[in-house]
């Protein structure tokens, strides 16, 4: 086909009049306003790298950015955080029918011949916040100490009951995938803050316990430009992929490439009118400046030896929890807007005492010494940190059931989440759970209202914060969601 031809129909008298609604918002008003803007910014998409302004917080925010630790699998809020003493009278007692409810179960559980209470094996301490102190795990004993500087949440609950679509609604908004996952909401929102990273950054940790799945789409970045999508940084070899030159390829040389594809890029944004096109080009361009800013960022040795201990002596291993930790604080001092941390191996249905003892060793002082650094340095205040998993864990054991050894099944109906710094009201308890953690008896929050509250920290309405997308509006809450005044300092 002629170029011509090809270019006559991509402009079409429907992508005419979508394009200028989406970009301006003023229908046939926009043939006005390209005489003053110029076809570049005309018919740039919201967020697609071109000129147009980013969206910008529609009220003063508390947080500028935000530390998300995922612990996958789903950490059993009753062995952590959801005190429980009277279970232990009703140790391998059937659950009561009542309890369940008729509750749906997992294919694990389903056919079980009974549901025996198992009560934690772990001691709990009382440790002051502002209330009248927040119950503890032996497991989390740095955590703890700074019960104080964090909100307790132990009313969430979620729809899903399996692992894939629970961490999708969470990271997303909705089981359904495809969709942009928060961090890409956030950097949407927000926009850069640093020019030479990513504004949406990746850190993985491989746990010890059994490992569910991690898709590249939990930080991808759906319909939003691609421009917003999480960029990992690998504990391995390059931190990120072909971030440096081949051999034989020097920076100038590099330069004059990019160059070259950004000129043959913009003739094609302006006979195809996508966005994505220069969306490419800005990723292009980041990347060629994290050549010089990542090596800098992952580099340790500027770091004293106070606080490398602080963190543990895990955190000179790349990949670690602790060096992760680590690398999420110097990632926050350098503005990257949103820091997704995850931890594997909390799928613990059998053999959870020896499981968990390992798994929050691995956790329990990085995460405090984060709190702390981000503290002593100024950050914390604007920081926003969001701790937990993708569901809870049941009270009854899955399979056998001993006084030194138990599993916990999937449990969607209660559990808990943490978060602490930017705006959040400190040393608070927040919701309620019956006897078996099981029923939630006060102040239920799902999953959209957590989101509601978080973008509200972060200065926005949830439910003006849009894009457009397939002929309608698309928000991280959908339509649901309310905000957590309790929770706000």
């Amino acid at each position: 086909m002629h170029p011509f031809d090809e270019q006559r129909l991509q402009l079409t008298r429907r992508r005419f009049f979508a394009q200028c609604a989406t970009s301006v918002g003023a229908g046939l008003g926009a043939m006005a306003l390209e005489q003053l803007l110029g076809p570049r910014k005309l018919f740039a998409m919201p967020g697609s790298g071109a000129d147009l302004p980013r969206i910008g917080p529609h009220f003063a925010p508390k947080a500028k950015r935000v530390i998300y630790m995922h612990m996958e699998g789903a950490p059993s809020q009753l062995d952590l955080w959801d005190h429980k003493p009277g279970l232990r009278e009703r140790f391998d007692q059937d659950l009561p029918e009542s309890i369940r409810d008729g509750q749906r179960l997992t294919g694990m559980t389903s056919g079980q011949a009974r549901f025996p209470v198992a009560p934690s094996l772990f001691k709990f301490s009382r440790y002051a916040n502002n209330q009248d102190g927040a119950w503890i795990s032996e497991l989390m004993p740095h955590t703890a100490k700074l019960a104080h500087e964090i909100a307790f949440v132990h009313s969430m609950h979620t729809e899903a009951i399996n692992h894939e679509p629970a961490i999708t609604f969470f990271q997303t908004g909705t089981q359904q995938v495809g969709r942009p996952a928060f961090g890409a909401w956030a950097s949407y929102g927000l926009g850069s803050a640093n020019a030479n990273l990513p504004t949406f950054a990746v850190l993985i940790t491989q746990g010890f316990g059994n490992m569910q799945a991690l898709s590249a789409r939990f930080w991808g970045s759906g319909f939003l430009p691609s421009e917003h999508q999480g960029c990992r940084l690998r504990s391995a070899g390059d931190p990120v992929l072909y971030l440096k030159d081949p051999a034989g390829v020097s920076r100038e040389d590099r330069r004059r490439m990019l160059d070259l594809v950004g000129e043959m890029n913009e003739q094609e944004a302006e006979r195809s009118l996508d966005p994505e096109v220069r969306a490419r080009i800005s990723q292009y361009e980041m990347a060629y400046r994290m050549q010089m800013s990542v090596p800098d960022l992952v580099d340790f040795s500027d770091e004293d030896e106070e606080t490398l201990e602080m963190y543990g002596p895990e955190v000179r291993k790349p990949g670690t929890f602790a060096a992760n930790c680590l690398l999420a604080r110097r990632l926050a001092e350098r503005d990257v807007r949103f820091v997704q941390l995850f931890m594997r191996g909390w799928d613990q249905h059998g053999n959870l005492p020896a499981e968990m003892r390992l798994q929050a060793a691995a956790v329990d002082q990085p995460q405090a010494a984060l709190i702390k650094d981000l503290r002593r340095r100024g950050l914390l205040d604007d920081t926003l940190i969001l701790w937990g998993g993708e569901f809870g864990r049941t009270v009854y054991s899955q399979g056998n059931l001993s006084k030194t050894d138990y599993g916990r099944d999937h449990h969607p109906r209660c559990f808990t989440v943490w978060m602490a710094g930017g705006g959040v009201k400190p040393g608070i308890s927040y919701g309620k759970t019956d006897d078996f953690s099981y029923n939630i008896v006060e102040n239920p929050v799902a999953v959209h209202d957590l989101h509601a509250t978080l973008l509200h920290l972060l200065g926005f309405d949830h439910q003006r914060l849009n894009f457009y997308h397939q002929g309608r509006d698309f928000r991280l809450t959908d339509v649901f969601g309310s905000v957590i005044q309790d929770l706000i300092a």
